[in-house]
């Protein structure tokens, strides 16, 4: 009973490899389908790099802006106290 199932589940196997098998075309791809395919391919390869380099560079983005913010603060915290510590004329 088993090795019956086990040779059907080989059967549908190799039918199915046998379907998916891409028979000779005998067609003429001129370079101008190599070259759109290309164009595509990299599109595509560049599209998923700035996809993936926006969300890893996403945190570091906001790090900076508050040290910026802080930075400023600071030096404007800094401005007032100079500006506060000076006699008036």
């Amino acid at each position: 009973m088993r090795l019956k199932v086990v040779q059907k589940i080989i059967q549908i196997i190799v039918l199915l490899a046998l379907a998916t098998m891409p028979a000779a075309a005998f067609a003429y791809v001129g370079p101008g389908a190599g070259i759109s395919l290309l164009g595509a391919l990299w599109g595509l390869i560049v599209g998923v790099v700035m996809a993936i380099s926006v969300i890893l560079f996403w945190p570091v983005r906001i790090m900076l802006r508050k040290r910026k913010a802080r930075r400023e603060a600071a030096a404007s915290e800094a401005q007032e106290t100079e500006q506060n510590a000076r006699p008036s004329a």
